[in-house]
């Protein structure tokens, strides 16, 4: 292991500083957050940071699962910190996997270590993806593992340069299929790109389950630092093609997939740049037998760029099954997951967000007045789901309750796609 010393006091870190974040939920009800080896003010040790909490608001640093770089990793990437952490539970085991690598190179790792539950102890199982900076194809970094409905397990990674790529990994042993790790000459098949000319700028891959059958996959898009941001497609398969709302795929130069979360500011907070690296944790809904998601994400504070930290939020999906996020961030034992009973719920005076603009920008909020002529149209599709002819464009839209975290009270919000994949959030901040 290699590794450098510890920042000075942790204690008071909360969510921040808090990295490409994966959360997990033990069988005591304790979250646990998985995040990369960074501190926004200096150096940090190695080895995974941890934390811990039981509302998803409140996080509390609890260590390292690691101490420090694994030896394989250490030795082929020349890396003094681990990247990306993702965990999963399989049976009785936790499998954690890790990315090593430097910044700007694609020599880089994947590695598996194992557990008994996700404080560990966690012993190393090997690397399971590796690359090399001058071989052409994808960088082992960013790993999301994903078990399809036929019970075959894979590992989705990749970030800039080669794009997204997904390999078979054996369920027994939560490796790469066959024993040995893949490389960058059997990389698995490609899932997204994006052309040369921006960089390849796509990274940090989450694939879940759509409702009804197959798959979406949430990508991040552009710079880490500014314009960052988190889009998605859909496929039948999690070896895809994913597709964009217009059919095209993803690893096609002209794929335009939906964006779900920028940069933004409502009226009175806070302003938040530069979302995403996003996983989802789903939990079993504690009113409608449904599952909760959660989209776990970092964000950059717009007072203070080089701050970053975790944020959660609610994800649901629209009747025409597409992901979409909450506007608000998630408010632990406020939220009552209640779902708008009908369409009057819409009536009122909404801060609303659209998300179809420059992603250099940040999305500033508008008030938009909506009365009973603006309701005409709308079709309801079940508790809370309806499509709403807005401006031209039918919006799919999702119509929950929420906690207004300006505000500080409970509020109706809704978030949405168009049809041509143009999101918008807003929350109600008056009756009609």
């Amino acid at each position: 292991m290699t590794s450098i010393d510890d920042p000075a006091d942790v204690t008071g870190w909360g969510a921040r500083h808090a990295h490409d974040p994966t959360a997990v939920r033990d069988a005591d009800g304790t979250h646990y957050l998985f995040s990369t080896d960074a501190y926004a003010d200096g150096p940090v040790r190695a080895g995974v940071q941890i934390r811990r909490s039981r509302d998803l608001v409140d996080w509390e640093f609890h260590g390292w699962a690691l101490p420090g770089v694994p030896e394989a990793g250490a030795a082929w990437s020349g890396a003094v910190g681990l990247w990306a952490p993702e965990v999963v539970r399989v049976g009785d085991e936790w499998r954690m996997y890790w990315s090593a690598s430097t910044f700007g190179s694609r020599t880089s790792a994947i590695g598996l270590a194992v557990a008994p539950g996700p404080t560990g102890p966690w012993a190393d199982r090997g690397l399971v993806v590796t690359s090399l900076h001058d071989v052409d194809g994808p960088n082992a970094i960013d790993a999301n593992a994903v078990a399809d409905a036929d019970g075959r397990h894979w590992l989705v990674y990749g970030s800039f340069f080669g794009g997204i790529h997904v390999i078979e990994l054996d369920p027994a042993t939560g490796l790469a299929a066959g024993g040995e790790p893949a490389d960058g000459r059997r990389p698995g098949t490609c899932l997204a790109r994006r052309p040369r000319a921006v960089e390849g700028a796509v990274e940090g891959a989450f694939v879940l389950p759509r409702p009804g059958g197959g798959h979406a996959m949430l990508i991040s898009y552009d710079s880490l630092f500014s314009t960052y941001h988190l889009r998605v497609g859909v496929a039948d398969e999690v070896t895809g093609p994913y597709r964009d709302h217009a059919g095209r795929a993803l690893t096609e130069d002209d794929a335009d997939p939906a964006i779900l979360l920028a940069s933004h500011a409502l009226a009175g907070g806070r302003v938040w740049l530069a979302p995403g690296h996003a996983s989802v944790l789903t939990l079993p809904s504690p009113v409608d037998g449904e599952d909760l998601h959660l989209l776990v994400h970092h964000v950059r504070d717009g007072a203070d760029p080089a701050q970053h930290e975790a944020q959660v939020r609610r994800l649901l999906w629209t009747h025409g099954r597409w992901p979409v996020v909450s506007p608000q961030p998630w408010a632990g034992d406020r939220e009552t997951h209640e779902l708008a009973p009908d369409a009057r719920t819409l009536l009122g005076v909404w801060e609303v967000v659209s998300f179809d603009g420059p992603t250099d920008k940040v999305a500033r909020p508008r008030t938009v007045l909506v009365g009973e002529d603006d309701l005409r149209d709308v079709a309801q599709h079940g508790p809370g789901r309806f499509t709403w002819p807005r401006d031209s464009a039918v919006l799919g839209t999702v119509a929950f309750m929420s906690w207004d975290a300006v505000r500080e009270r409970a509020a109706w919000s809704f978030s949405g796609l168009t049809a041509d994949g143009r999101a918008a959030f807003g929350t109600r901040v008056a009756d009609a």
